[in-house]
């Protein structure tokens, strides 16, 4: 996983993330918040330009796993290294650190 662009004054755990109908602050996602927001872009993703949704959802996948595998009750729980490491994948901070160019 690449390295996410994230500054000091940055608090990647306070970015609101929309999920389940709710916006909720990254670090406070459970395991089912993550799951369930994979399941909903999963569910998304078609052919043409939604097609790149299949691999945020596959993102999304692969965080609730790595947060099953090591116990995390939260986002928050697994620590701001391996957060920061999945957060452009999941589109909680934009590729290339923003989406305006």
């Amino acid at each position: 996983m690449g390295s996410a662009r994230v500054t000091g004054d940055d608090d990647l755990f306070a970015r609101p993330v929309h999920a389940g109908g709710a916006d909720k602050r990254f670090g406070e996602l459970t395991v089912g918040d993550v799951r369930a927001h994979a399941a909903e872009l999963r569910s998304a993703a078609g052919w043409g330009p939604t097609a790149r949704i299949a691999t945020v959802a596959q993102a999304w996948r692969e965080l609730a796993e790595h947060m099953a595998q090591a116990s995390a009750g939260t986002v928050a729980d697994l620590g701001a290294q391996t957060a920061a490491e999945f957060a452009e994948r999941l589109w909680v901070l934009p590729p290339g650190g923003s989406l305006l160019r």
